[in-house]
């Protein structure tokens, strides 16, 4: 490599450092910025937790549309995922073994793959998903079904715990531990 090929290569490699980082601030920043907006308004996970379910609908992986409603008098837990989000694959195990478990007993998950149709068939497909609970799918459609459920900022994966009455009781950004998951779906029931 000569001298000037050298330099270039150097000059390229800084560029994308320096990009890399600012678009990390860029991204910090915007994520804090619209943080404080919601705090100010008043929405967020205090704001929504006892309110009334938003109404909508969505397609699986068939074309069949399915409406939040048709759970109604049932505890259900919205599952925001996506087949390339890691956190989202190892919690969905998790969200099988407690459906089975808690399923006669009123619990009904239901999955919002914002993805896809091939790739969610495919992990569908590996997990058995589909023998345990509905998958509903969509991109823009399903990402403001997640926004109305107050996941403005694109988390991934996110739950949301409605009672039988469809209202919420808990928003969980992030995956969800065992632990957590089993006594907020206990107290449920």
């Amino acid at each position: 490599m000569t001298q000037t090929h050298h330099h270039k290569a150097i000059l390229v490699l800084a560029t994308l450092v320096i990009f890399g980082i600012g678009a990390f601030a860029l991204n910090w920043h915007y994520r804090q910025h619209l943080g404080t907006q919601r705090a100010e308004k008043g929405v967020g996970k205090e704001a929504l937790v006892g309110t009334l379910r938003p109404a909508f609908s969505l397609a699986d992986r068939f074309g069949l549309r399915h409406n939040i409603s048709e759970w109604d008098g049932r505890v259900v837990a919205l599952n925001f995922w996506a087949s390339w989000c890691g956190p989202c694959r190892r919690e969905i195990p998790l969200f099988i073994e407690l459906q089975q478990r808690y399923g006669a007993q009123g619990l009904q998950f239901v999955g919002i793959a914002i993805d896809r149709d091939a790739e969610v068939a495919a992990f569908a497909g590996r997990l058995g998903i589909e023998f345990n609970y509905p998958l509903l799918i969509g991109m823009d459609e399903a990402i403001s079904v997640a926004r109305a459920y107050g996941n403005d900022l694109g988390i991934l994966p996110y739950t949301v715990l409605i009672d039988r009455t469809g209202h919420i009781t808990h928003l969980q950004f992030g995956e969800f531990e065992r632990a957590d998951a089993e006594r907020l779906i206990a107290d449920l029931l």
